[in-house]
């Protein structure tokens, strides 16, 4: 269960639910913490570096407040830890509703694994392949929206320094880095970027050939989760509804393919060399 009792394998959540109401409780909480120190917005504003109408759209819960204004405000406001105490669950109104309890375990994660069909995985998309992935979505996001969704995205890989750093491996289809989503530059930006991770010792990817006979994988993507308890969470996504999935038999079964998966995949420097002849001929 989840921190409210809910059951994460029952909750499924569109993309196009409200925001979290944590934003609007936290921009009522900063005002009144503002409006008890006697400080009018552009004294505030001027205080943590940010303009009276930025700390409007934060009180109006309009806009995501960033970590570092959160510490400010906190500190400037003598709120005594009450805004920061809120920074975690603001950090998570960055993402999708039915993305937002697989971030929070992610964040905590000591070992993920996905396998990925459809687009470079999350957490190795570079910013103009992220902003190209948003764009492309129907209905299309707002621009505020897009651009929250494209930082929320890149916060995540602050993972990969994090300490101590996760265990990782991806295993991506062939199709999915010949794909140019966003263009022929984009793409070849990608592409290094893949490489540069490959080559963290905590990181192994693998690719899925188009021409194996055998794909254990044709169901479609997901990811596993291994908590710092040892527990394995599954996350599978499919047209923005998600489900996180605990119960031990469908967690052992994904584990299994996955197991699969990557020995039917070519090797983790198999995979880097044919991303390089690749990236060669983009």
């Amino acid at each position: 269960m989840d921190d409210s009792g809910q059951r994460p394998e029952d909750d499924e959540q569109s993309e196009y639910e409200p925001e979290s109401g944590i934003l609007r409780v936290f921009g009522r909480q900063l005002k009144r913490l503002r409006e008890w120190a006697g400080m009018e917005r552009t004294e505030l504003g001027a205080r943590t570096g940010y303009s009276p109408s930025t700390i409007a759209s934060y009180e109006q819960g309009r806009h995501i407040p960033p970590p570092d204004f959160i510490d400010q405000a906190d500190g400037v406001l003598g709120a005594h830890g009450v805004l920061i105490e809120m920074k975690e669950e603001v950090a998570r109104a960055q993402y999708p509703a039915f993305f937002r309890d697989a971030a929070r375990l992610e964040a905590k994660a000591v070992g993920l694994h996905v396998y990925a069909t459809q687009a470079v995985p999350g957490l190795l998309q570079t910013q103009e392949y992220a902003r190209a992935v948003f764009g492309m979505m129907r209905p299309p996001l707002d621009e505020g929206v897009l651009e929250q969704r494209v930082a929320g995205r890149l916060a995540r890989q602050e993972i990969f320094v994090r300490r101590p750093t996760p265990l990782f491996s991806f295993v991506i289809d062939e199709s999915v880095l010949l794909r140019p989503i966003g263009g022929r530059d984009v793409l070849r930006g990608q592409l290094e970027q893949i490489l540069l991770i490959g080559q963290k010792k905590t990181v192994e990817i693998q690719v899925m050939p188009l021409s194996r006979e055998e794909n254990s994988g044709l169901a479609g993507p997901f990811t596993l989760i291994e908590t710092k308890e040892g527990r394995r969470i599954a996350y599978v996504e499919v047209q923005n509804v998600s489900r996180l999935r605990t119960d031990r038999d469908s967690v052992r079964a994904l584990e299994n393919k996955y197991g699969v998966l990557r020995a039917q995949a070519l090797t983790p420097r198999e995979s880097l060399t044919y991303i390089e002849k690749v990236l060669e001929a983009t």
